[in-house]
């Protein structure tokens, strides 16, 4: 058990060719494992399949957060180029009919740090000032915009979806990443990264999955940049994990509750849905309606009150994701799992393939 929070534990080696740079070429036809967690043994199939493994009564929960364009490239008023990567939805806030200001902290990305007062021009009707240079290479700034235009419009026109660092694109995302890093479902503006979990579900797929008497609940965690930090402590408990917003609507609340009392299985769609369920949920598994600041940590250990399977992708080496994912189903069976996938030729990261984590 004192490997489990060993972080060299979590390591494996992983093939560059296993890297996904694209989706499948149907949000469907990405691949499934599926690994029974009691028998630890495994199948595997293409994720339109997961029907088969729902049954009328169980309940599926997804993160209904939707990826903005925080990826905005430009220059400084001095020449100089600069990138202004958004950490959360500005704050927007109406002066007048002439120009409209919204406040957000960013990272900058230049070759000299701007210094507080500068001007980012960003785009024809957008830029910029640097209000604030903040810990860890953050800067508090004021983006300026048309009083006409709404702000959605406005990152829509200038902004590029942020995909994760293992995804190479020389000339920026592509129309293709718009509508593929994005969830079917996606409601809420607010997150940086998308629940990858949740972007092998069509709606097609998710009408059939209603149609055989499976019934969907929606949440809200807006995925951070704190995603992607490594965890740099060799005993894994004393990682600090970054804090995301979470929301859960009365009406989500009861249907899971309900589903739970009748004996139906929680599906969670990725870890992000996991974290939330769990820490809105009380000591007798009950989850409560409301919203706040989530920093759970959960690590081979944790005791689940709410989830009982999990569906997720592939993920890096030494993250805290793996940890999550580690703890529900052990961690011997996770790399084994991972080591077979690999052999098998399996996607791994964001738009890579799938796994179902069940009885």
């Amino acid at each position: 058990m004192q490997q489990d929070f060993s972080l060299q534990a979590y390591d494996y080696t992983l093939p560059q060719e296993n890297i996904a740079q694209h989706p499948a070429d149907a949000r469907e036809n990405s691949r499934l494992l599926i690994l029974h967690r009691k028998s630890e043994t495994r199948e595997h199939g293409q994720f339109h399949q997961i029907i088969d493994l729902l049954n009328p009564g169980d309940l599926l929960v997804v993160n209904n957060t939707k990826v903005f364009p925080a990826r905005l490239l430009g220059h400084k008023e001095s020449g100089g180029k600069v990138e202004v990567f958004l950490l959360s939805y500005p704050h927007e806030r109406q002066d007048g009919e002439e120009e409209k200001r919204a406040s957000a902290t960013a990272l900058l990305k230049s070759s000299k740090r701007p210094k507080p007062g500068s001007r980012l021009l960003l785009g024809p009707d957008l830029s910029a000032i640097v209000l604030e240079l903040l810990a860890e290479g953050k800067v508090k700034i004021e983006l300026h915009y048309p009083g006409n235009k709404a702000l959605a419009t406005v990152l829509d026109d200038h902004g590029q979806v942020p995909l994760p660092p293992y995804i190479s694109r020389t000339e920026g995302s592509t129309e293709e990443d718009r509508k593929r890093y994005q969830t079917v479902y996606a409601h809420q503006p607010g997150a940086v990264a998308a629940p990858t979990a949740g972007l092998h579900f069509s709606r097609e797929l998710l009408q059939a999955i209603q149609t055989k008497g499976i019934d969907t609940a929606h949440i809200t965690l807006h995925v951070g940049h704190g995603t992607f930090a490594p965890v740099r402590c060799e005993e894994i408990r004393e990682h600090k994990i970054h804090q995301e917003h979470v929301s859960v609507s009365k009406e989500s609340a009861d249907k899971i509750n309900s589903v739970r009392a009748n004996g139906g299985k929680i599906w969670a769609v990725g870890t992000t849905t996991v974290r939330t369920l769990e820490f809105m949920a009380d000591e007798n598994g009950q989850v409560q309606a409301g919203d706040g600041w989530c920093r759970l940590y959960i690590v081979p250990g944790f005791e689940f009150k709410v989830v009982d399977n999990l569906i997720t992708n592939f993920h890096l080496p030494q993250s805290s994701l793996l940890f999550l994912v580690a703890a529900l189903c052990g961690r011997n069976t996770l790399l084994e799992s991972y080591e077979e996938a690999i052999t098998l030729g399996y996607r791994f990261y964001s738009y890579g393939d799938a796994m179902a984590i069940c009885p």
